[in-house]
């Protein structure tokens, strides 16, 4: 009796991976030694699927400049939308090769994958008039040795910039001029994932064929053994249109059971799934997705625009926005009870709600209203009013005083 096995073969972990001493497939691929980078992350349907979510979503929302004004004789505070060029740049044309779509969408790639996203800033003496993205693989960072009094210049093909030549947007930072990127902090849970990928493509590039071994009754010349090797190994090609050997008589194919590889991929890989969705902080709710993935983006790019966008004399009173009413469409009702349950405890005036919204104040909601068994109270004049007596009180320093 002699037994072929035609399936065991020693492979490159490049094309395919070796099942030969090691019994883990995902474990065999890890002691191969094979960095995961960039590229083969996105090759990965469930981490594409996530940057592609998450800068997607990031990049069909409209960033907006506003202008915050105090008037110190009213005490009211006034927001108002300000039409700039600077707006027009980040959301339409950067006067670059990209739109502001594909300009959002590229920074916030390099953002989560790559040591941060990077553009240009180009100027006509304080006036922006183009915005140029840059690859982050094409970026330097030349940093000084002092821990506390940190700078840094910024090279790109040999020639040096200052800082704040550049927008910055970074991930994990911990000196200002690069972060880190997904596939550098959790680069071993995503080569895992990579590893059953590749595996699915070899079980696919076999046809998705039974494995088994042959075993004959009667010993096999030399050549008999060479055509039956030349008709299996023809099975499990990928090109084969025809599934099927004709065996002579006294050989029989005896399939394979599922190893436990197989059955533990199988198992694992809804766990890698979860896995990768926890790196990008994928919920299962949009709401929970929008939170954790979405929002500290947009609170890190909004940071970074109004450090490196704004003139010195700008930064008191201006500031960049995301405008989210349309991707909070969906949490608007509940933002809406939230105030409504506020104003009615006596939390928050209608101002301050407006104000939250980036709406004008409006004369006369600087009031906190209170059921008519209690009493409505101005924060600003410090005068109470009783509606069912008609009646008002105002507080005033070493004692009360009552005003019909």
């Amino acid at each position: 009796m002699k037994i072929f096995d035609f399936i065991k073969r020693k492979l490159n972990f490049k094309n395919y991976i070796s099942l030969d001493s090691v019994d883990d497939i995902l474990l065999s691929a890890l002691i191969n030694g094979e960095e995961i980078d960039r590229k083969k992350a996105l090759s990965l349907p469930k981490v594409s699927s996530a940057v592609d979510f998450i800068t997607g979503t990031i990049a069909m929302i409209p960033i907006k400049l506003y202008k915050e004004e105090f008037n110190k004789e009213t005490k009211k505070r006034k927001v108002t939308e300000v039409d700039d060029d600077r707006v027009r740049l980040l959301n339409d044309d950067t006067k670059d090769t990209l739109t502001g779509v594909q300009f959002k969408r590229a920074i916030i790639e390099d953002y989560l994958l790559g040591k941060g996203g990077y553009a240009y800033i180009k100027k006509n003496r304080n006036k922006v008039v183009s915005i140029h993205y840059v690859e982050d693989d094409k970026v330097q960072i030349s940093m000084n040795k002092d821990p506390i009094n940190k700078n840094y210049d910024i090279l790109v093909n040999d020639k040096t910039y200052h800082s704040y030549d550049f927008l910055k947007f970074l991930r994990n930072t911990k000196n200002g001029a690069d972060g880190v990127g997904v596939t550098s902090q959790v680069s071993k849970a995503i080569e895992t994932a990579f590893a059953s990928l590749v595996y699915q493509y070899k079980q696919l590039k076999m046809g998705g064929n039974k494995r088994g071994f042959l075993k004959s009754e009667n010993k096999l010349s030399e050549e008999a053994i060479k055509e039956l090797k030349d008709a299996w190994k023809k099975l499990y090609s990928s090109d084969n249109e025809e599934n099927a050997v004709v065996l002579n008589k006294g050989i029989d194919f005896k399939e394979c059971s599922n190893s436990s590889t197989e059955m533990q991929l199988n198992e694992s890989r809804k766990d890698l799934n979860a896995e990768i969705d926890n790196i990008f902080h994928i919920k299962d709710d949009y709401d929970g997705t929008l939170k954790e993935a979405i929002l500290p983006i947009i609170s890190e790019i909004e940071c970074s625009l109004n450090r490196d966008l704004l003139l010195e004399t700008e930064k008191k009173d201006f500031f960049f926005s995301f405008d989210l009413k349309e991707i909070l469409k969906g949490t608007l009702k509940e933002r809406f009870e939230a105030y409504k349950i506020a104003k009615e405890t006596g939390w928050i005036t209608l101002n301050e709600i407006r104000y939250l919204e980036n709406y004008d104040e409006i004369e006369g909601l600087d009031v906190i209203a209170m059921n008519l068994g209690n009493v409505i109270y101005d924060i600003k004049t410090k005068e109470y009013y009783t509606p069912n007596t008609d009646s008002s009180k105002k507080l005033i320093k070493g004692g009360d005083k009552n005003e019909e």
